[in-house]
């Protein structure tokens, strides 16, 4: 597999640190408040990284961080009288909640800055014994200079990143290109015992601690937005390949930025909506379609007229799913026949199609392209008729759940309990046809129409379906 290595500006061959195992560490939220739809891109885009590695037949360790204390963790919680604690236990319960219905799968381990304290201070400790932190009155600074290569993701030099930085009055940094590791307890902050004092870490410390407990010195992918590239994973490289003298990570993914009216969405700016929010319109898995449908590296424009797109092309594939389903109660337990077995053949190399996009850089918008070829071949090619073999339907039904499930899509079930009372109410129609009762058979349709069931007589049987 080839992934874009944002440190190397290029694609490169995947050779893990540690043969049959990827590790991969993505930056989670800060759980102050629901996550917004330009937070759910990176959480569903390596997601799908993570499916489809163990797809391909690898043992994958996933970690995703929770930063649960901050100063906007810190002011919300105060603004609501209540402990930074209770806060983040409560955003943590939301974010659950809506990668659940993102089709997100929780990671291998989902650690907490506030329960890594201890590793968090053994790294700081590290970069002081070494040379490179300073501390001033309980607060400890990592000294930028000290690590040469600092800019070497972003690529930003250190010379021009100096030139454009200044220290505030009151600042007492040796430089302001330093930034801080571990920050002195202010009133009415929560704070843990250190070597320096009461206090609290910085926050790109964190995950460079949490990396190395749970991943070890060198890992295989380091995941996140775009936006997160500098200053956040440049000082995580700073502080980590000075404290352990080796590598962070051997790749580095980012996910491209989602546009409002051309502009780039996030809470800063004001102009974001929450999953939580969309969701009430939109059902989690349109919306994980929506952000499987471009390349993950590319901007994504959010409009309501893209979601209604995305929600008509997933109705799309679960019509041919219930198709298949449907056929494969009628169909001949028999070899292919010629005209299968050509089709057959066409379904292998739909699903190579879709191994090679999902190879190249994981480009799921290739991917999702493959799926509906496969729906277009099964919709056209296999017949209402009957005279399917089992083989190939299920094989047509296989590959789109197969294929689906790698990218986290179209694996939902029917509600069998309505299932069966449609089944009844058909059954009845079938009878009171049968008498020429065609006043009842009406009223059944009438009926079922009022639960959103629509029905199709075909020559092996009545077919029913939701009203779109």
């Amino acid at each position: 597999m080839k992934i874009y290595n944002t440190m190397t500006r290029k694609k490169e061959e995947l050779v893990p640190v540690h043969e049959g195992e990827v590790r991969i560490y993505a930056c989670g939220p800060t759980v102050y408040d629901y996550i917004h739809i330009g937070n759910a891109r990176p959480a569903i885009v390596f997601d799908t990284l993570r499916r489809y590695l163990e797809f391909a037949g690898y043992k994958v360790s996933f970690v995703q961080n929770f930063t649960d204390v901050d100063d906007k963790m810190i002011n919300r919680a105060n603004a609501e009288g209540i402990t930074v604690k209770e806060l983040g236990e409560r955003f943590m319960a939301e974010y659950f909640d809506d990668a659940a219905a993102l089709g997100i799968r929780p990671a291998t381990i989902h650690p907490k800055a506030t329960d890594n304290i201890g590793a968090i201070i053994d790294l700081v400790k590290a970069l002081e014994d070494k040379g490179y932190a300073y501390n001033v009155d309980g607060n400890v600074y990592f000294e930028t200079k000290k690590f040469r290569e600092y800019g070497k993701l972003s690529k930003q030099p250190l010379e021009d990143l100096e030139a454009g930085a200044r220290i505030e009055v009151g600042e007492e940094k040796r430089d302001p290109v330093d930034f801080a590791l571990w920050k002195k307890q202010k009133p009415g902050e929560p704070a843990w015992k250190s070597p320096w004092g009461m206090g609290r870490p910085g926050w790109h410390i964190e995950c460079s601690a949490m990396a190395k407990k749970y991943l070890g010195d060198t890992i295989d992918i380091h995941a996140g937005g775009g936006d997160l590239i500098f200053p956040h994973h440049e000082n995580e490289i700073a502080q980590s390949e000075c404290a352990n003298g080796c590598a962070f990570a051997k790749y580095w993914m980012h996910n491209g930025y989602i546009n409002l009216d051309g502009k780039k969405m996030s809470k800063s700016l004001g102009n974001f909506f929450t999953v939580r929010d969309i969701r009430k319109k939109y059902d989690g898995e349109i919306i994980r379609f929506f952000m499987l449908s471009a390349h993950y590296r590319s901007p994504v424009n959010f409009s309501d007229e893209l979601m209604e797109q995305a929600k008509s092309a997933v109705e799309r594939v679960y019509t041919c799913i219930d198709n298949l389903e449907f056929l494969l109660g009628s169909a001949a337990d028999r070899a292919m026949n010629e005209k299968e077995s050509s089709l057959s053949k066409r379904l292998d190399g739909y699903r190579e199609k879709f191994i090679a996009a999902m190879e190249d850089d994981l480009n799921t918008a290739d991917a999702v392209a493959a799926i509906f070829d496969i729906v277009y071949a099964a919709n056209t090619e296999l017949s209402d008729g009957g005279d399917n073999s089992k083989e190939i339907v299920e094989k047509a039904l296989g590959l789109i759940r197969e294929l689906g499930g790698v990218l986290g899509l179209f694996r939902k079930e029917a509600d069998k309990s309505l299932d069966a009372e449609i089944e009844k109410l058909i059954e009845r129609r079938a009878r009171a046809r049968a008498e020429k009762n065609w006043a009842e058979a009406d009223a059944i349709r009438d009926k079922l129409k009022e639960m959103n069931i629509a029905l199709k007589d075909t020559p092996t049987g009545v077919k029913w379906s939701y009203i779109k």
